[in-house]
């Protein structure tokens, strides 16, 4: 299907994909489902069997990070995830200090679970919160109140978790600037070393959309929602967290290596039904169906015990891009912005062959013009500390900036 340039994979981050949810919240449009828990046993089979054929096909790389992903990873049963790092360890290379998450509903927070995380390896849990108000959280369609998913942050850091993130969205219909302003309070209070907050984006599809166009509940109010973000950001800088990334905020030393790899635009793979990868010259996804990656990763559609006898993983892959320059380029300069250290010159040089003066001088000096980007450390006789950068006004009006190196590269 494509061709892997192997030898230049010596290091990639690595995501595993679990699409189980036991409600499907109503804003979501991520790839995960409900009500399948019948495919669980056969799901982990068939992923052990991905896990191993591209541990062999990439001849076992480093592993940077690893990240479990949803769907809610957390409502597995005792043991599989345990099985599943086991299975990456005898195919991928691991260190025991290496980063590697979790994604955990509060719900299924444990003590046994913990337990469970701490021994297989897990050392970061993203507890995925969403809001701290239950009005809300029953507008969204969690299986959570406030009081509960306080209760498991706490358990989480009690346990010994130090490093745990929680997950917070902003914008919502009918949230008001003092339902967010209380919500920041609480979620500070608890300690956290790590913050990832989020507009929330209405996804075509999902019922929460749906309600929206219904007329069923109110447009969220795009001018309230910077406001949101800017009292964010004025409010955690209080408590000295690090704003490294337009959502994100940790404190020194807690930042997400996982994503910062995505940020960076370097190599990472992803298992499971619709997990995407990006490996030197390519982009691509597997199928989305679990029932239809369960199948083709066994031998009888009717025995969900006896593993298929594949000789390449590609052939759970669905779409391949063939990526050129220009797009790794604006890949590059999309996702680097995010960061609060931005696109360093000496980096993007040195992959690229070019400077950024060079290919892009008149869009980054009118958007320095218009207040939305800057140079960090800006000398051209010693690139070795220049950095590109967006402004606080640049954040929050990020999708113009990164427009204008898109309508450029068109030309």
């Amino acid at each position: 299907m494509f061709d892997l340039k192997l030898e230049q994979i010596k290091t990639l981050a690595l995501y595993i994909h679990i699409p189980f949810c036991a409600t499907k919240c109503v804003y979501c449009d991520f790839n995960t489902y409900e009500g399948i828990e019948k495919l669980i046993d056969s799901y982990i089979n068939a992923l052990n069997i991905e896990i191993q054929l591209w541990g062999t096909k990439l001849h076992r790389p480093q592993l940077s990070t690893l990240f479990f992903g949803g769907g809610t990873p957390s409502y597995l049963n005792l043991g599989q995830i345990t099985e599943l790092i086991e299975s990456i360890s005898q195919a991928f290379q691991i260190e025991s200090n290496m980063e590697t998450t979790l994604e955990a509903n509060p719900e299924d927070i444990r003590a046994e679970k913990l337990d469970e995380y701490q021994r297989s390896g897990i050392n970061r849990l993203s507890i995925g919160v969403q809001s701290l108000d239950d009005r809300l959280l029953k507008m969204l369609g969690r299986r959570h109140d406030a009081k509960s998913a306080i209760n498991a942050i706490e358990k989480t850091l009690d346990f010994g978790f130090e490093n745990a993130s929680m997950d917070l969205m902003y914008g919502l219909p009918t949230q008001s600037l003092q339902d967010w302003r209380e919500t920041l309070d609480i979620a500070l209070s608890l300690g956290l070393p790590h913050l990832s907050i989020y507009c929330l984006g209405l996804e075509k599809g999902t019922p929460m959309a749906q309600s929206v166009n219904l007329g069923e509940l109110p447009e969220p109010d795009p001018d309230l929602a910077a406001e949101m973000y800017e009292l964010t950001v004025k409010t955690l800088d209080g408590f000295k967290y690090r704003h490294y990334e337009i959502s994100n905020w940790a404190k020194p030393g807690f930042e997400s290596q996982h994503n910062i790899n995505y940020w960076k635009n370097q190599s990472f793979l992803g298992l499971g039904p619709g997990a995407h990868s990006y490996i030197p010259g390519f982009r691509f996804s597997n199928i989305k169906s679990p029932r239809e990656y369960i199948l083709r990763m066994e031998n009888n559609p009717n025995d969900t015990t006896t593993p298929r006898t594949l000789k390449d993983p590609v052939q759970v892959v669905d779409q391949v891009e063939n990526i050129s320059e220009t797009t790794e380029i604006l890949d590059t300069l999309m996702m680097g912005l995010r960061l609060d250290t931005g696109v360093s010159e000496v980096a993007y040089f040195n992959r690229f062959g070019h400077s950024l003066d060079e290919k892009w001088n008149d869009t980054i000096v009118t958007a320095i013009s218009d207040g939305l980007i800057k140079w960090e450390n800006d000398s051209k006789s010693d690139l070795s500390n220049r950095y590109l950068q967006l402004t606080q006004k640049g954040k929050i009006l990020s999708n113009e900036v990164l427009a204008r190196f898109f309508a450029v590269a068109k030309n």
